[in-house]
């Protein structure tokens, strides 16, 4: 018999993890305790199914685990005052009936729409609201979630520390969110879904090129809330950017597995029915007033998706979206996206310029996407050797093992032709 889950019941765990916690947290209030709890009730799973087979109702299952180890918990710490409010220690046989009641409606209900505005804590700061709700609710690792931000390892875990305290000594209720909250959250909830998605359409770090889990569930749940909210453009913005990004993902494949950039994509491959999904998303919420940052990523990924060819895209138009990006979103990612699009319209010497002045930002010190911009850059303006060297170090940077093969590979290319 097999010691280990199997993949489907791997995926069914990750599914299930969010729906478990927004069950737990609407009852007992207590998010960091909650999340533990739901933690060691995935560890269970993982222990005594393979052994003992997969229950016949997995969420309920999960529900009773991870409440009774909330419970040992809170009752070997119950002289903590705030646990004494939540007085699990104490569950009354009403309680357990109603807990019972709980996990058969959330067998049919999906809680994980609500859960993101919940995490979205207003006792935090937005990019702790998205740190941890990535972390608890998104499922990404601390190591992930740091890549994201730009930020080490060991800051990222002590922010997600930090943010978890704030929530237990600020005495602020886990409440199912008015219409008021999810207006105030709305902007971190569609921050964590995109990056999410980007952790899922390329993976930071393993051999894999992308983590189909996680891109198809950020898709699944912003369809949940373009359900919810659809007038918001925003939303429908952001919904529109996945779906023509992932467009594409098929064709990023070779058939050893290997990462083909964009340039190189076979686009008869790319998926036509989200591409045309996408794009009539992107009209309707452009009609809709002011574009926003999500909007505008949108319509740059519709000329990309549009175009024959790299050589036939219309760069001039994606250089001038990404200058109305810059005025909105300053981030990192958007601005090395944007040297690469003044590259095609002004040639490299123009954007290897704006490179120098953004390496000055602490922000790019750890990340292998500055020196793969550079490289490229580099390459392009006919600078092999120095090409070469930068793509080597971005290669040495990244822990993406699919994209320090490809830029290897890419060097050594350059190597052979010199």
């Amino acid at each position: 018999m097999n010691s280990e889950l199997d993949r489907d019941a791997q995926q069914l765990l990750r599914d299930l993890a969010p729906r478990v916690l927004g069950v737990l947290v609407r009852r007992y209030r207590d998010f960091a305790d909650c999340e533990d709890a739901v933690q060691e009730a995935m560890l269970a799973a993982s222990l005594q199914w393979p052994g003992e087979g997969e229950p016949e109702n997995p969420l309920a299952w999960l529900i009773r685990v991870a409440t009774r180890r909330l419970t040992d918990q809170i009752r070997a710490n119950a002289a903590r005052r705030y646990r004494e409010q939540i007085v699990v220690s104490f569950i009354s046989p009403e309680d357990q009936i109603a807990l019972a009641a709980d996990a058969a409606m959330t067998s049919e209900r999906d809680e994980t729409l609500e859960l993101y505005f919940m995490c979205c804590h207003p006792s935090l700061t937005t990019s702790s609201q998205i740190a941890l709700t990535l972390r608890a609710v998104g499922g990404l690792s601390t190591a992930e979630i740091a890549r994201a931000f730009l930020v080490p390892e060991a800051t990222m875990a002590q922010r997600l520390t930090r943010a978890k305290a704030t929530i237990q000594e600020s005495g602020v209720a886990f409440a199912q969110s008015s219409a008021q909250d999810r207006s105030a959250r709305l902007t971190a909830v569609l921050r964590v879904l995109y990056l999410i998605f980007n952790e899922g359409y390329t993976s930071s770090s393993g051999s894999s090129v992308y983590r189909f889990d996680l891109s198809s569930e950020a898709i699944r749940v912003t369809r949940q809330l373009q359900s919810v909210l659809p007038d918001a453009p925003e939303v429908s913005g952001l919904l529109a950017l996945m779906l023509l990004t992932d467009a594409r993902r098929e064709a990023r494949l070779g058939s050893s597995g290997e990462l083909i950039p964009l340039d190189l994509q076979d686009r008869s491959g790319w998926n036509a029915a989200a591409i045309d999904e996408g794009t009539q998303l992107l009209q309707r919420a452009l009609s809709q007033g002011a574009a926003g940052p999500y909007q505008v990523q949108a319509a740059i990924a519709a000329l990309h998706d549009e175009a024959s060819s790299t050589e036939t895209t219309d760069w001039p138009q994606i250089l001038a979206l990404y200058g109305l990006l810059l005025k909105m979103d300053s981030s990192p990612m958007v601005r090395l996206s944007h040297t690469i699009a003044l590259a095609m319209v002004k040639g490299p010497a123009a954007a290897l310029a704006v490179l120098d002045e953004l390496a000055t930002d602490k922000s790019f010190s750890s990340s292998y996407r500055m020196e793969a911009t550079r490289a490229h850059l580099l390459e392009r303006a006919g600078a092999r050797e120095q090409a070469i060297l930068h793509f080597r170090r971005a290669a040495d940077a990244t822990t993406s093992l699919a994209e320090r093969n490809f830029l290897l590979l890419h060097a050594s290319k350059l190597t052979e032709e010199a």
